[in-house]
């Protein structure tokens, strides 16, 4: 397996320490450089051209410029936000400036390394509790569809969900999918924690967003069939 070259650019010296203490244990990658500034966000993709670059969107200068500008430079490097900025408008503005992963620092060390891992295969990554609010605020079709992919649901939740979009009640799914109510109710609790969703009305709100980038899709190609369990589904 090729190893991953990753740069690292965050204004916060023990955090640098303490990612590059994680990446370093997991096989398969190597850090070829760090830096604290949006500089050298720019600097590294420059020297290194690494396959992914991990940026804090809190430092000096203009992050999200030069995140648009080292992909320019770089167009092989992907970039994931790793960030305290839980605000949407900061999401929607990195993915706009070209990032393909946003990961929470509140999240655990695996979803980094998921984010990578993902970001790496050409996939787009977003904090599960976060994506779903990140789909509903973004205005731009096609960035909502590559958003969407954040939130991945097997089979059986798609089922639940486009039933639940045509109004049916629990007892009214359990004997369309001919599975008991107490069933529905555990895909439900689940749904709620992807779709970062208090209750019912909530998750069939998210599950709308994740909906509409079909409809906003005039090919109807891939997405129009049943989606595949993904491996944190």
């Amino acid at each position: 397996m090729r190893t991953i070259s990753i740069g690292l650019v965050d204004d916060h010296p023990l955090l640098i320490e303490g990612i590059v203490a994680l990446l370093s244990r997991a096989q398969g990658l190597e850090i070829l450089s760090t830096g604290s500034t949006a500089k050298d966000i720019i600097d590294i993709s420059l020297r290194f051209r690494p396959d992914i670059i991990i940026v804090d969107l809190s430092m000096a200068g203009d992050v999200y410029e030069a995140i648009s500008t080292s992909i320019k430079i770089s167009p092989n490097t992907k970039v994931v936000a790793f960030t305290a900025a839980t605000g949407v408008d900061s999401a929607i503005r990195a993915l706009d400036a070209g990032a393909t992963g946003y990961v929470l620092k509140g999240s655990s060390a695996k979803e980094l390394l998921q984010a990578i891992e993902a970001v790496r295969h050409g996939e787009t990554y977003i904090t599960q509790s976060f994506a779903s609010q990140v789909i509903a605020g973004l205005r731009n079709a096609s960035l909502r569809r590559v958003a969407a992919e954040a939130v991945r649901l097997s089979i059986r939740e798609d089922q639940i969900v486009r039933l639940l979009l045509r109004g049916f009640t629990n007892k009214a799914i359990a004997a369309s999918l001919k599975i008991s109510e107490k069933t529905v109710k555990n895909y439900m609790t689940i749904l709620m924690q992807k779709l970062n969703a208090r209750n019912r009305l909530e998750v069939v709100i998210a599950a709308q967003a994740l909906t509409d980038r079909e409809a906003d899709d005039p090919f109807g190609d891939a997405r129009s069939q049943p989606r595949q369990p993904s491996h944190w589904s």
